[in-house]
């Protein structure tokens, strides 16, 4: 059992993970992001790998995954920043990136380096369910790691009953059928769907992404599963500029409504 799997055993409601993108705001900055979300009592953290084509993120994403790339960060950098990182914390750690990234470093190397640094699980959205499971759901089971799929509104009950079958770890279950950061609160709409994904009784845990930024959403996403991922309001708080364990801890005191919003 991993860290993933531990963490959900331990913990079943406002599960806060956070994402951020590898390189941003600074080439070094990994490690300090890290430290800082930890302290601040974050509980899970998504480690984005900058990517030039990232389908599924909006612009605020996008646009730091850019400057992460022309500050310099690559793959085996990140691999070396998270070795690092592994050596003083054991908080749980999630790579999210691009299958392409995956078969550019080499689809077994990256897996088994996954597992050398001390990640916990991947999220790839890009990566088909029928090859998963036909090529490479034994590279990663073997590695140990936790593998995150993804659902949205439009997804097919007998999908989401596949996606929970060969899901390790948590399901990823996005809030809308848009890009990350592209909304501001909940919907009646999106409640609907919360509560139908709530009454199938999935085996695996759910955490609510897209759109989450606030207090607000954090706690009524947390109404209808077992935590939130929030990205795109973190980096845009990193890309303001300042102090990184100073603003963490604000972001993260903020949306567990531990100071006024």
């Amino acid at each position: 059992m991993n860290r993933i799997e531990q963490l959900f055993q331990q913990k079943r409601e406002g599960v806060l993970n956070i994402y951020f993108t590898a390189g941003y705001p600074g080439l070094t900055d990994t490690q300090p992001i890290i430290m800082a979300l930890e302290e601040a009592g974050v509980d899970l953290i998504e480690v984005g790998m900058p990517y030039s084509d990232p389908l599924a993120d909006g612009p605020t994403i996008q646009e730091s995954g850019m400057a992460a790339l022309q500050n310099g960060m690559t793959l085996p950098l990140l691999f070396e920043q998270l070795a690092e990182v592994r050596r003083h914390t054991n908080i749980p750690l999630v790579l999210m990136g691009y299958f392409n990234q995956v078969m550019q470093y080499g689809e077994q190397a990256f897996f088994s380096k996954c597992q050398e640094v001390g990640i916990d699980g991947v999220i790839l959205p890009d990566l088909p369910l029928y090859e998963y499971e036909t090529q490479y759901r034994t590279m990663v089971e073997e590695a140990g790691l936790a593998i995150s799929f993804l659902i949205t509104p439009q997804t097919p009950e007998d999908r989401i009953r596949k996606i929970d079958a060969l899901t390790r770890g948590f399901i990823y279950m996005v809030s809308n059928s848009s890009i990350t950061g592209a909304k501001v609160g909940i919907s009646d709409g999106q409640i609907a769907y919360f509560q139908r994904i709530s009454q199938m009784e999935l085996k695996h845990p759910r955490l609510i992404g897209f759109g989450i930024s606030s207090y607000e959403t954090f706690s009524q996403a947390c109404e209808y599963s077992q935590g939130a991922i929030i990205g795109s309001a973190y980096i845009k708080a990193l890309g303001a500029g300042g102090d990184i364990r100073e603003i963490t801890h604000a972001f993260v005191q903020k949306i567990r409504g531990q100071v006024s919003v």
